[in-house]
């Protein structure tokens, strides 16, 4: 089916999501809590976009909002521009360090309002991404805490979960660099554990906690160079691939 972007007319497939159109048609629409790996969570509220069919109009996200019919999408009307506005004013309240997200202050002129007090301890926006890898992830380790103003990510009790692997997935896809971790002495320290590192048996760096690798191996078994890391995994493909190339232009010689 045909929609329209910002005049743009677009091709879509029903229950395609207007973010992912937009995106693979080159038409910006700002997120902070939307990674390609996980579903769309609308918890930042920055993608919002207004919708016009049969001639009415309504605000929705667009990371989660799945296209059924042909219509009009405006992703910088007046109205969504004054929305984002006020969005970014309280994201940028949360936050000790604005470096992040920055460019979308000075895109929108916006600065930070003294009516807000930040009594963070960091610079958590709450879009919950972490919460998600880390559940599809299968750890569960840890969650939302407490209620209001004093909600937070935490992990039960704030003790060393024990469901934790020191993956730090969590820590990669948070879109505000919020969870810190430190690698020291072979040693990983995140969420108040500590987690024994392994190094890579090619070129000896630290690459991974030797919980997530007993958690791989008892998910999904053992699997080919498993005790690489990535870098030298790259370097080994890439290898592979110039042999058989090379056999291939031997053979049709």
């Amino acid at each position: 089916m045909k929609i329209n972007i910002d005049g743009k007319e677009c091709t879509a497939e029903e229950g395609e999501f207007i973010l992912q159109i937009a995106k693979r048609n080159g038409i910006s629409i700002p997120t902070l809590c939307y990674s390609e790996s996980l579903d769309g969570l609308s918890a930042c509220r920055l993608c919002i976009v207004e919708v016009e069919r049969s001639g009415r109009r309504k605000v929705v996200t667009s990371c989660n909002y799945p296209v059924k019919n042909e219509i009009n999408v405006y992703t910088h009307s007046d109205k969504i521009i004054s929305m984002r506005k006020t969005l970014l004013m309280l994201i940028a309240s949360r936050l000790i360090d604005t470096t992040p997200i920055k460019e979308l202050l000075d895109e929108y002129e916006v600065k930070k309002n003294n009516r807000f007090i930040n009594n963070q301890e960091d610079n958590c926006i709450m879009c919950g991404l972490c919460v998600k890898a880390c559940e599809i992830l299968g750890s569960n380790a840890i969650g939302t805490a407490f209620r209001g103003i004093n909600k937070k990510i935490s992990t039960p009790f704030e003790e060393p979960p024990q469901n934790c692997i020191g993956c730090t997935s969590c820590a990669s896809v948070c879109p505000v660099g919020a969870i810190k971790y430190k690698d020291e002495d072979g040693i990983r320290h995140i969420w108040n554990g500590k987690f024994k590192l392994v190094k890579c048996e090619q070129c000896g760096s630290y690459y991974a906690t030797e919980k997530q690798i007993e958690y791989i191996k008892e998910k999904v078994g053992e699997i080919e160079n498993i005790h690489l890391c990535e870098r030298c995994k790259k370097k080994l493909n890439a290898n592979n691939f110039k042999e058989v190339f090379q056999n291939i232009k031997l053979n049709n010689k």
